[in-house]
C-alpha cells in the first residue's frame, strides 16, 4: 500500500507563480504517475477540495472544513474507489472539546485543527486498518503537543473493532527531535516511517535550510518497504511548498 501525506497549500492566490492554478497540472501529473492508494492533505480549502474530487476519477474524496460552519481548511483523504471501502470515519477538532465544530486550545493560533480519521478495509483481503491524518498548530508549541496527545489518546482506547492497525500522517509543524513529538516515545508500537528523509517544507524552494514537519507513522503490524519525497519541480513550479512524503507498508 503507497500512502502519502500532502499539504497541498491553501489557496489565497498569494503564491504568484506558484499559485494553486498553476501548479494544478503538474499535481495531476505526479499523482496519475504514481497512483497512490491513498493521500492525506492538508490545507485543502473547498474549491480545491471540489477540483481535486472532480479531477481524481479513481478516488473519493472525504474531510470537511475545520471552521464552526464546516467551511475553511480540510484534513481531507483521497483513497482508491478499486482497492477500499469507509468502515468508519470521525472528524474530531484538537481541542478540550473536540467534538463541538471550530473549537480549539486557549493557546493555540486562531486556526482551529482538525484530524480525520477513517477505519478502511482493504476489498481483496478484508484487512481492516485505520489512517489518522492532521495537521497540527504552526505557532503555538503547547497546542501542537496537547494536538498529538489527543490524537494518540483517542488511538488508545478506541474500541471499534478491537485494536485495529494504525497509520497518522500530516503536517505536525514540528521538527523530529522536538517536545512536541518527545510524546511519542510512550507508544513503543508506533515508529516514524520518514525517520530517514530530510528537509520537507521548502517554501517553493527558497529556504536554505528546508525543515523536517511531514512524517507518517505507523504501528509495528506495518512493515515500511520505501520512502521517498515527491520533489518533481517543472519551470520552477513545484507541487507545493512542501514536498510530499510516500510510504510503502505492508501488513
Amino acid at each position: 500500500m503507497q500512502i502519502v501525506t500532502f499539504n497541498i497549500r491553501c489557496d489565497y492566490g498569494q503564491d504568484g507563480a506558484n499559485n494553486f492554478k498553476f501548479r494544478k497540472d503538474l499535481i495531476l501529473k505526479k499523482i496519475n504517475s504514481e497512483q497512490p492508494d491513498i493521500l492525506c492533505f492538508q490545507e485543502v480549502l473547498p474549491h480545491v477540495a471540489l477540483w481535486l474530487k472532480g479531477n481524481l476519477t479513481d478516488y473519493y474524496l472525504v474531510g470537511c472544513g475545520r471552521e464552526s460552519n464546516l467551511e475553511g481548511e480540510e484534513t481531507s483523504v483521497a483513497y482508491r474507489k478499486d482497492k477500499y471501502n469507509i468502515v468508519k470515519m470521525e472528524v474530531f477538532w484538537l481541542s478540550d472539546t473536540p467534538e463541538i465544530p471550530g473549537s480549539r486550545y486557549t493557546n493555540q493560533s486562531e486556526c482551529p485543527r482538525t484530524c480525520t480519521c477513517i477505519y478502511f478495509q482493504e476489498l481483496e483481503t478484508g484487512k481492516v486498518f485505520r489512517v489518522y491524518n492532521t495537521h497540527l498548530d504552526h505557532i503555538g508549541s503547547d497546542a501542537r503537543k496537547q494536538g498529538l496527545s489527543l490524537i494518540l489518546k483517542k488511538i488508545s482506547q478506541a474500541d471499534f473493532l478491537g485494536k485495529i492497525p494504525v497509520i497518522i500522517t500530516g503536517d505536525f509543524n514540528a521538527f523530529p527531535e522536538s517536545e512536541e513529538l518527545a510524546v511519542l516515545e510512550d507508544y513503543q508500537e508506533l515508529y516514524d516511517c520518514t525517520k530517514e528523509l530530510d528537509g520537507t517544507f521548502h517554501d517553493f524552494g527558497t529556504l536554505k535550510e528546508f525543515e523536517k514537519i511531514d512524517y507518517i507513522i505507523a504501528d509495528k503490524n506495518f512493515s515500511c518497504k520505501k520512502v521517498s519525497k515527491w520533489t518533481d519541480c517543472e519551470d520552477n513550479i513545484y507541487l507545493s511548498d512542501h514536498y510530499p512524503v510516500s510510504a510503502v507498508l505492508e501488513f
